[in-house]
């Protein structure tokens, strides 16, 4: 048995010059990146590195996946590798540590799916990914005056505060959703595609944004967006939350389509966010 496995990162259009593209990357480990074709046909290509087997055998990637700082390695290089070829060509990216035994187990893979890839190439062309997220920010909207304690006994005093207090966070949690309402318009326009993956808590919502003013994550979107919409879909997203005290929208991207890699269904997405 081989001691490495060939690791696969995406699909791609074949376009003149991606070979020497990417040539100079470097993937997984370190390992130098290059393209497993068709046989007679050089139309699609699988972007591929070798990787130990050692590290990416069942049990040994069960183990590894608990290691958050081997996965953030991995995570990384994959996605480079990803985001330096979607500006040369369309890219349908693939799982993290999608492995075969060897280039040929991976060309019968990329031959035997040649039609469902070239579809969602097609549908993929001339167009990128953007995350919407919404956070809900009560501790962001200025307190009311404090009832003076002379004025109520105590336990009054205190109840008023905590009405006081839920008050604020229902009409924040309104805010933010109108600004969905705004985001999701704003898809309607320019998108054309939406997938709704599931908000961001606990330690994944601080890491994801800065640890001072994460706020809670109610709304974690992602928007297929043409090229040529781009503009137009981020003035009026960023602008979602005007005049809404404690929400905040952030928009990262441009991505690879990494959340409209797979139809609804397979990915982490809902179906039901789809755009009509």
């Amino acid at each position: 048995m081989s001691d490495l496995l060939t690791y696969a990162y995406a699909v791609v259009r074949a376009v003149e010059g991606l070979q020497e593209a990417a040539a100079p990357l470097r993937g997984v480990a370190d390992a130098p990146v290059g393209l497993v074709t068709e046989a007679g046909d050089d139309q699609l290509g699988l972007v591929v590195s070798h990787v130990q087997a050692q590290d990416f055998r069942e049990d040994a990637l069960k183990q590894h996946l608990e290691d958050l700082e081997w996965l953030e390695a991995v995570a990384r290089a994959h996605h480079g590798v990803i985001e330096a070829l979607a500006e040369r060509t369309t890219v349908l990216p693939l799982r993290l540590a999608t492995v075969y035994l060897d280039d040929q187990r991976a060309r019968v893979v990329l031959e035997a799916g040649r039609t469902v890839f070239a579809e969602r190439l097609a549908r993929l062309s001339g167009q990128v990914e953007w995350g919407v997220k919404i956070y809900a920010e009560p501790s962001e909207v200025p307190a009311a005056p404090a009832v003076p304690a002379a004025d109520l006994p105590p336990g009054r005093a205190y109840l008023r505060n905590r009405r006081q207090q839920q008050s604020v966070r229902d009409t924040v949690y309104q805010a933010a959703q109108q600004a969905a309402e705004r985001v999701e318009t704003a898809g309607r326009k320019h998108a054309s595609d939406r997938v709704r993956h599931r908000v961001q808590q606990g330690f994944v919502a601080e890491a994801a944004g800065s640890a001072a003013r994460a706020g809670e994550n109610v709304v974690n979107d992602a928007y297929l967006v043409p090229l040529n919409r781009c503009d137009d879909f981020l003035a009026d997203v960023t602008h979602a939350a005007d005049g809404l005290d404690g929400v905040r929208v952030e928009a990262t991207g441009p991505w690879a389509p990494y959340s409209f890699a797979t139809p609804p269904g397979e990915s982490g997405g809902t179906a039901e966010g789809a755009l009509p």
